[in-house]
């Protein structure tokens, strides 16, 4: 008798206002070997956080319009969700680990896939807060 084993992705929810850079975000966590979920603003990655429990890790953009930026959505993460590993990005600044909640990683705009890769599969795999990243 044989055994299937059925390997899950890690669900990585990407959380971009830019139409075209959330697409190409997506493209390139499901390149990295992730399953990717999109949400256009911290109140839609709110919404799918609490409807869904199987989000790993939220790569999220800091400027965004609505009810709260990137580091406020990082932020309510890390309080409502502990264990959601936190990547957080940025094309106008660069932030320290200490201006990040604890255990996010931060990588700087314009990001390419082995750093996205290296940086998503460095927290799938990570099991304590980790120094800030960047590029």
């Amino acid at each position: 008798m044989t055994t299937t084993t059925t390997s899950q992705k890690s669900v990585v929810l990407v959380v971009e206002d830019e139409p075209i850079i959330l697409m190409n975000a997506m493209d390139i966590v499901e390149d990295a070997g992730f399953e990717a979920i999109g949400a256009y603003s911290a109140d839609a990655a709110i919404d799918i956080l609490r409807s869904r429990n199987d989000v790993r890790i939220v790569f999220t953009d800091i400027n965004m319009p609505g009810s709260m930026d990137g580091l406020k959505l990082a932020a309510t993460i890390r309080d409502r969700w502990p264990p959601i590993k936190l990547v957080i990005t940025s094309g106008r600044q660069k932030y320290s680990r200490n201006e990040l909640p604890e255990g996010s990683r931060f990588i700087s705009k314009p990001y390419g896939l082995e750093q996205v890769t290296d940086v998503l599969r460095r927290a799938a795999h990570d099991g304590t807060p980790s120094r800030a990243l960047s590029a």
